[in-house]
């Protein structure tokens, strides 16, 4: 697991009571969250849908506050999610609650993330590894090359921190995320 924390953001210097202290994940927390993001993840694969699934936690680490799962091919997980958080919740307690995914956000939601000024991000399998589930030109998941901590990298604004990948939890959410993107690469001809 790999953790990015900057350090205080030009922001949180100029607005410090938009950037309160976050309170520290435990282990226990992280594999909680996850599991719960999994759970979206099964229930939105049983109806059909990508397996990509984002959790919200309140600051106390422990209240689900948010579920969403992937619509479709521009309507993410995560950046659905951050939408409706910023439509619910003010900057200053959103800075303190974590998004938690099954996979790595993409750019688009990364930024969305940032800009509903969520402050922490944990998720469990990274884009590498959807890359290689998906194979190569899957029309339904064309996989950048990217990653969440890149799009992050020299934001002076925010110190967002990311916790990811998540060794153990990337594991399973590859595995039974290739239940679904098995078919899908048998259907494009793909091994």
């Amino acid at each position: 697991m790999s953790s990015q924390t900057g350090t205080a953001s030009t922001a949180a210097t100029l607005a410090p009571a938009l950037f309160p202290a976050r309170t520290p994940l435990t282990a226990a927390q992280i594999a909680s969250g996850i599991q719960a993001a999994l759970s979206i993840q099964r229930r939105a694969v049983t109806h059909g849908k990508r397996p990509f699934a984002a959790v919200l936690l309140a600051p106390d680490n422990e209240t689900i506050l948010l579920t969403h799962q992937s619509v479709d091919q521009v309507n993410h997980a995560e950046s659905c999610l951050a939408r409706l958080a910023y439509t619910h919740y003010p900057k200053d307690y959103l800075w303190r609650c974590t998004l938690f995914s099954t996979w790595e956000p993409c750019g688009m939601c990364t930024a969305t993330i940032y800009w509903a000024h969520i402050g922490r991000i944990v998720f469990a399998g990274t884009n590498d590894q959807l890359y290689e589930l998906t194979g190569p030109g899957n029309t339904e998941n064309f996989t950048m090359n990217w990653h969440t901590s890149d799009f992050l990298k020299g934001c002076p604004q925010k110190d967002i921190e990311v916790i990811g990948p998540l060794e153990e939890e990337g594991r399973i959410v590859v595995e039974e995320s290739d239940k679904y993107w098995c078919t899908r690469r048998t259907a494009a001809g793909q091994a």
